[in-house]
């Protein structure tokens, strides 16, 4: 299996920067209502497309289907062409092919949308193969529902099995979305970034500022909020040496601050970071991540210090 990027993916592989729209409508996790509006989410949306990014990443069970609906609605007030990615989530009672492309119908309601630029399988499952799932995913792409084919949190061995289940229909496997930051380098260690590389499949990188606490302004004294602040309590109380390293290298940088030092550390690896926005501010923030490059030696002085807060 060799490298080979087609001319359906290659958007993919151009683009630097996307936006994650898991918290648009999520109250358990990003407590959607309380601190930021719809209106707030607006101005995320315009300030990421104002700042040249265009591609945008949902799924139909964030916010129940709410981030998928103010997706669309916030589609219709651009005139801009934004790429658009959304998800299916394999509920067990889902186990045909065809409740994929039936899914898809219902996201592109929400959405307004009569097609997307790539579809994704949200999780792997064990009542539902990887070949069985490819097949509902050919149908999307054959009544032409979307363009490109995806999946989300697959490990190689599943990832080759929906790639080989596609090739035999001619189709590529466009992207693997999966957890990739500073404080979770797990793709790197079991080879998964570099399988991605070698089959010309996307790595998107999502939770790159790890919920927040890459950008430097959860404490122990102050952690996140929600179910957030329990998931990272062991881990608030180890990290404040690579957000000092992050800071110095930002400052040498002009001011670049630690989110823009963590986002461009994940493109700096070829992967494709989609940071969440809840406000034009975030989003604002986000953006500044582009145009400029880590050298190798401040790669090298984050990974080691990212090497010694993980085994710490």
């Amino acid at each position: 299996m060799a490298n080979s990027i087609s001319n359906e993916t290659r958007f993919l592989h151009v683009i630097e920067m996307g936006l994650g729209a898991w918290a648009w409508g999520d109250r358990v996790v990003w407590q959607y209502g309380r601190g930021y509006t719809d209106e707030d989410i607006r101005q995320a949306f315009q300030t990421s497309i104002a700042e040249g990014i265009r591609f945008i990443d949902t799924a139909e069970v964030y916010g129940s289907g709410r981030s998928e609906r103010l997706t669309g609605g916030f589609l219709k007030e651009t005139d801009q062409a934004v790429l658009i990615a959304t998800k299916f989530f394999p509920f067990p009672w889902r186990l045909t092919k065809n409740s994929i492309p039936s899914a898809l119908k219902h996201s592109l309601e929400r959405l307004k949308a009569e097609t997307v630029d790539l579809y994704q399988i949200h999780w792997p499952s064990p009542l539902f193969s990887p070949e069985r799932m490819m097949e509902g995913m050919v149908e999307c792409v054959e009544k032409g529902l979307t363009r490109t084919v995806g999946v989300s949190n697959f490990n190689q061995s599943q990832m080759l099995r929906a790639y080989s289940t596609l090739a035999r229909h001619n189709i590529p496997l466009a992207s693997n979305q999966v957890h990739y930051s500073l404080l979770n380098r797990s793709v790197e260690k079991n080879g998964l970034l570099a399988r991605c590389k070698e089959l010309g499949v996307r790595l998107i990188a999502y939770s790159p500022l790890e919920m927040g606490l890459l950008t430097g302004k959860y404490t122990m004294e102050n952690p996140p909020p929600g179910t957030r602040g329990a998931n990272y309590a062991a881990l608030l109380n180890r990290i404040p040496p690579l957000l000092k390293l992050m800071t110095e290298i930002g400052q040498d940088r002009g001011g670049k601050s630690n989110a823009q030092v963590a986002l461009n550390w994940v493109i700096c690896k070829g992967a494709l970071p989609i940071p969440g926005a809840k406000t034009g501010a975030q989003a604002l923030q986000n953006a500044g991540a582009l145009g400029w490059k880590l050298t190798d030696e401040e790669i090298a002085k984050l990974e080691a210090m990212s090497d010694k807060v993980l085994a710490s």
